[in-house]
């Protein structure tokens, strides 16, 4: 594992993305979804002993751009992509705060794999959220958590009298490296 001491993460030292999925009889012509976020901050403590390390991440939820969609029947252009960023704004999101605070960490099988468990606030909802992260030596940071929208409180976004959905469960990732310790 990296270094101990603490770290500030954002943008420049790697990404964080919201990957949807689709559901409903007409899945098929919908996309999964690749969004970044563009304005993050995440401040990682990393102790000797990975009990004592903790986490916290913000995001603006006015900053999530989508990057690509796959497996729909068409691919997305640039307008579509600017519409579902509104939607996402608009009637999803609706500049809500995002934040994420650890409240136990353990070490995981293998060299530099954590268990991270802590309290998302959504929408206005705070849950728990449990995942897993990499801390290599060289200071690279991966990590997927899954994210339940209805359980803050979201209505998964639905078009065509219901017969295309988002997925209630999204996928966020990030995939970061580590500057020097504060």
């Amino acid at each position: 594992m990296a270094a101990p001491g603490r770290y500030t993460l954002g943008p420049d030292d790697g990404t964080l993305t919201v990957l949807t999925g689709k559901g409903g009889a007409a899945a098929r012509a919908a996309h999964n979804l690749s969004i970044l976020v563009q304005r993050w901050e995440a401040s990682v403590y990393l102790a000797d002993d990975p009990t004592e390390t903790t986490m916290s991440l913000t995001a603006d939820a006015r900053s999530l751009r989508v990057l690509d969609g796959t497996g729909g029947m068409t691919a997305l252009g640039d307008d579509d992509k600017a519409g579902i960023t509104q939607t996402i704004d608009d009637e999803v999101l609706q500049g809500t705060a995002i934040s994420f605070r650890s409240t136990d960490v353990a070490a995981d099988s293998g060299p530099g794999r954590l268990h991270v468990r802590g309290e998302l606030e959504l929408a206005g909802a705070t849950n728990p959220v449990d995942f897993e992260l990499t801390v290599a030596e060289d200071g690279h940071l991966t990590g997927t958590a899954t994210v339940t929208q209805t359980a803050h409180g979201i209505k998964p976004y639905t078009a065509l009298f219901g017969t295309l959905k988002v997925s209630d469960d999204v996928r966020v990732s990030i995939d970061a490296r580590l500057g020097e310790p504060a």
